[in-house]
This record gives structure tokens, sequence and C-alpha cells, in this order.
């Protein structure tokens, strides 16, 4: 069975047949991927720093809210959540006639999950600020969210960065789900090209090498982001410890 695989691979006629279709399949599904993973990335972020707020907060509602979602999330598989999007929310609207778009469903999909991961990225890097900065701001007078703009979220910067970089990659890479659900993106194409002619070695090896276009220089950003963050000195205090306030 492995010596017909690797026959087939390298069959000229496969790759001359893969090369005729990369306009009509891979092209488009490479270019959704893009899409789906950048906006799903703006999506997730915006969650992870609501939720991830909301779970240092003192304020018990807020903090309970964020982990329902955070456990929930994380505690049940992506496919599942992509099955539930695309079978229920399109019944919300089948009265009106209008219909969500395939792109959208994608992006809430890997949007809404992601975001539960980012949003441990970020309480992990609040709650790693000393407490002694909080308190030194509220004792200047800042309000809750002027402390954690002016003050907590910068100085979090630099131990968020490498795992948010990892969770893009992630993102990417389970932008692939999609195609149980004709997402539209790279993976549905590949699997629609490979079975109707039956080249599946050439079909997922050509996707393969696509998702590593996208995804080697994420890893090797979040690498460079994880080894600058070591050599880096600690932060500064806020200027308002350094003036004795704290």
């Amino acid at each position: 069975m492995m010596g017909i695989m690797i026959k087939g691979l390298l069959e000229g006629k496969r790759w001359a047949a893969l090369l005729k279709a990369l306009p009509e399949y891979y092209v488009p599904g490479f270019i959704m991927t893009l899409k789906i993973s950048i906006v799903g990335l703006l999506v997730a972020l915006v969650l992870g720093i609501v939720f991830g707020t909301f779970s240092t907060m003192k304020f018990k509602p807020a903090k309970i809210l964020a982990r329902i979602y955070v456990e929930f999330l994380q505690n049940t598989p992506l496919a599942l959540q992509i099955l539930f999007y695309y079978s229920v929310l399109p019944l919300l609207f089948s009265n009106s006639g209008f219909r969500i778009p395939k792109f959208v469903l994608g992006v809430i999909g890997v949007g809404v999950y992601h975001g539960a991961y980012i949003a441990e990225v970020i309480r992990t890097g609040i709650e790693a600020v000393p407490k002694g900065q909080s308190e030194a701001a509220a004792s200047q007078g800042f309000s809750y969210l002027e402390t954690m703009y002016y003050i907590i979220l910068p100085q979090t910067i630099r131990i968020i960065m490498p795992p948010l970089a990892n969770q893009a990659l992630n993102l990417v890479k389970n932008t692939s789900i999609l195609a149980m659900v004709a997402g539209m993106d790279l993976m549905y194409y590949t699997d629609s090209w490979g079975a109707d002619r039956g080249y599946f070695a050439q079909a997922y090896f050509t996707s393969a090498l696509l998702y590593f276009i996208i995804c080697f220089p994420l890893a090797r950003l979040g690498r460079y982001l994880e080894i600058r963050s070591m050599r880096l000195p600690a932060p500064k205090k806020i200027v308002i410890e350094e003036e004795g306030l704290c």
C-alpha cells in the first residue's frame, strides 16, 4: 500500500492535473483560509481581552461570566461547536430569509473558540503584574479601567506576546475543521479535488505546503518573541512607584 502511494505521489500526470487545479481550487481556498484566520484572530483578541479582564475583576458576576465562557469553550470540541453554529445560527434568521454567510460562521467558530484561550493568556499576563501596581494606581485616584489601560496592560505585553503568537498559529490550523461544513476553506477544496480525481497524495501534500507557508512564519515569530521576552529586562515600575507613592 505504501509503495502504491509513493508511486502515485511521483506520477507526473497527477502533478500536471494539480497544477491546472491550483487557480480553481487551491488559490480560492488559500485566500479564504487567510481571510478567516485574520478576521477570526481579531474576534478572538477582542473576546480574549474582554473576558481576560473580566477574570481579574473583583466584580463577581463578571468573573463568573468569564469562567463560564472559558471553561465551556475549552472543554468542548471545536468540531462540535462548528457544527452547532452551522446548524443552529441560521435558524435564528429562517423567517426573515436572511442567510448567514459561511465566512461569517467560520469566523465565529474559530474566533469564539480561540477567544477563550486568549482570555486565559490575558488573565495570566495581568496576574503576573505585581498587585502593588494596582494598589498604587488606586491610591492616586485611578479608576479600574484607567489602571488597566495605562498601567497593567502595557506591562503584560512582554508576557503575553509569545503565547498570543502560538494561538494565532493554532487558529490557522484549526480553520481546517471548517471543511466539515463546506466552509470554502483550503481543506474543503483539498478534499473536493482529491475525492473528485482520486489523487489524494498530491492533494494533501500540496495543502500541507500551503498551510506551512502560513504557519511557519507564525511559529518562528512565536519563538522569536519567546527568546526576546527572556532576554529583556524586567518591566520598569510605573512612575507613581518611582516617586515613592507605593
